[in-house]
């Protein structure tokens, strides 16, 4: 699909986004971005100004079309969001096929045209490249080529793939029109129990920096540009530490510790990403508890709230001038079904809406994730609290995003292409690799006839957690371990099962070790055959009753049945390093520092660990 255009007296073609038959400075392709920004900001309405600070979720017709009724997120019509409150910044959840979703991404746009003037939509997305499927973070690939969790990528350590997978995000983005992604994610994994460790690269400082620097380079390229995706690099100044281990989606999660005085390793690697050029930065939920930067205490507020954090630290300090993008639902209460999330305004749960986005405005944030109320912003721009000079910083930072992309001169995509790129067989190859490369062997010992890695030829194997079917291509597969000469049984590493809030279910928390039923049931087959268990780590896992009962022992971090098997006979070989240290006991994990890496006593596996097959 192609914008229509006109073409003016003096031979620029150009789309007349507002219909006045003229070539105005804002839609002349040949003037600087800068140029076009400043004219466009002087042209709109505080309505349309306040819609630009605003990002929530929206809903796509898995046939291609616009959905314009009330979703189980979305709740408004899309021509209600669009056209009524002239929003124009939106996250997406659910995707059709690659045509359907190029075509849905083009009905947006197309609809875009009608607003004053014609300011074109940016789609964003959380991850979708990967295995994890969770609606408040990351979505499993489906037609995207599919790569092991970013945990994997950090497992491997190797910058060039990190950057050659980022590379075929951006193509596949691009083919349905997404052109903001919600990731990297920087935050290290230093507190074991934290949920979210698989959408990090590890818990090393260093490796995440030059993993987070080479992601933005195939993302972003040498500088945003019409083949780019923005990323926005997250979640400032580093949401590792979090208290016990608790997400601060939660009200039982909101407080970030630094009792090992940590804080500047979790900030390094958010200073690459700044000089790296990153479109926007996210900061995370948590509000710091007892942190002192500078020696001055840190107000303990969310650190989107947070003006010593926000524009103390981020814009005055690191000199970052790009879009600051808050994480979802600050201001508004979330209802989903039968279950709620209350909004997450720590340390300013007191103030109401109006209050909430004034403090936020005030600590210098740009746009509201999750949220749709310019009203808000009208009022407090009618009322003289916020001076409209403060809005019109942000919506220049919003627009100057948006003409780097090229959206202003062709927001379109090619409908027929996109089925063409996303799931290209070069990315779908090199994806699969990468999973069976991720793999880290932990334990070899003996089996029945030498190491049982890796797997030989015309092994009889009994399986649990594992397609036969595909087993069956790599070894002959019998249903009594007693006939076995070796069983492999894949688990998951543990959590506690939590679902009293929206989005908890998702959330793996809590503790790390295995219901007493687990060791049990791979005891009693350990009894009669040699045992070789995988376990999928999106966190840490308690593994030293395993390793008691266990001949052979792995990780992954996202990998299919087929790329595990090829990685146990080496037909790949599996070069992954542990990205974080596996603790001994929960005993040592309690008692150590959250923000402080490899921290727990007597650790079974040191960060590092890998043993060669």
């Amino acid at each position: 699909m192609k914008p229509q255009t006109k073409t003016s007296p003096d031979g620029i073609e150009y789309r007349d986004l507002n219909g006045n038959g003229v070539l105005d400075p804002y839609e002349n392709p040949t003037l600087p971005v800068e140029a076009r920004v400043l004219d466009l900001v002087g042209r709109l309405s505080l309505e349309e100004k306040a819609g630009l600070l605003f990002h929530p979720i929206i809903e796509a017709g898995t046939d291609g079309s616009v959905v314009e009724t009330p979703g189980r997120i979305s709740l408004l019509p899309t021509s209600t969001v669009v056209l009524g409150k002239l929003l124009n910044h939106f996250n997406v959840h659910a995707l059709g096929d690659p045509t359907a979703a190029a075509r849905w991404h083009n009905a947006v746009q197309a609809l875009a045209e009608q607003t004053p003037h014609g300011i074109p939509v940016t789609i964003s997305s959380d991850p979708r490249h990967s295995f994890n499927d969770n609606p408040g973070a990351s979505f499993a690939a489906g037609s995207f080529s599919q790569w092991p969790e970013p945990i994997g990528l950090g497992a491997i350590g190797d910058a060039e793939l990190v950057r050659l997978h980022a590379d075929a995000t951006r193509e596949e983005y691009t083919a349905v029109g997404i052109r903001a992604a919600l990731h990297p994610t920087a935050d290290l994994a230093t507190e074991p129990r934290w949920g979210r460790q698989f959408a990090t690269f590890g818990q090393d400082s260093d490796l995440v920096t030059r993993l987070v620097d080479a992601f933005l380079q195939g993302l972003q390229g040498a500088e945003l540009g019409a083949t780019s995706v923005a990323a926005t690099t997250k979640h400032f100044p580093g949401g590792g530490p979090q208290k016990d281990g608790e997400d601060p989606h939660f009200p039982y999660g909101r407080e970030q510790t630094y009792t090992g005085g940590g804080f500047d390793d979790h900030l390094k690697p958010f200073v690459r990403a700044i000089a790296r050029g990153t479109s926007a930065i996210m900061p995370y939920y948590g509000m710091p508890v007892g942190l002192y930067l500078d020696g001055e205490p840190i107000e303990q507020v969310g650190f989107s709230y947070n003006k010593q954090i926000i524009t103390g630290l981020l814009r005055e300090k690191l000199g970052y001038d790009g879009v600051v993008l808050t994480d979802w639902s600050l201001l508004t209460d979330t209802v989903a079904g039968d279950l709620g999330l209350p909004a997450r305004a720590w340390g300013v749960e007191d103030l109401d809406r109006l209050r909430r986005l004034e403090k936020l405005l005030a600590a210098g944030v740009d746009q509201l994730g999750g949220e749709e109320c310019p009203e808000l912003v009208v009022d407090l721009v009618s009322s003289g609290a916020v001076p409209m000079e403060r809005i019109d910083e942000s919506v220049r930072r919003l627009l100057r995003v948006k003409y780097q992309l090229g959206l202003f001169d062709n927001p379109y995509v090619d409908e027929e292409a996109a089925a063409v790129v996303v799931g290209r067989s070069e990315f779908v190859r090199a994806g699969h690799r990468a999973q069976a490369e991720s793999v880290t062997v932990l334990v070899n010992s003996e089996g029945r006839d030498g190491p049982v890695l890796p797997l030989r030829a015309g092994v009889s194997l009994f399986v649990e957690g594992v397609d036969r079917d595909i087993a069956a291509q790599f070894a002959t597969v019998v249903d009594d371990p007693a006939e076995a000469d070796l069983a492999l049984v894949r688990v998951r590493a543990p959590y506690e099962e939590r679902n009293s809030y929206f989005l908890e279910q998702w959330f793996h928390a809590g503790s790390l070790e295995f219901p007493a039923g687990v060791i049990r049931r791979l005891g009693k087959i350990a009894e009669q055959t040699p045992l070789l268990v995988d376990v999928t780590l999106e966190r840490p896992a308690i593994l030293a009753p395993i390793t008691e009962i266990a001949a052979g022992l792995v990780a992954s971090y996202g990998a299919s049945e087929r790329a595990l098997l090829e990685a146990l006979t080496n037909r790949i070989s599996p070069r992954g390093r542990l990205p974080f240290e596996i603790p001994r006991s929960m005993g040592a994990v309690v008692v150590s520092r959250p923000d402080v890496a490899s921290d727990t006593v007597d650790p079974l596996f040191e960060v590092g660990h890998r043993v060669t097959i």
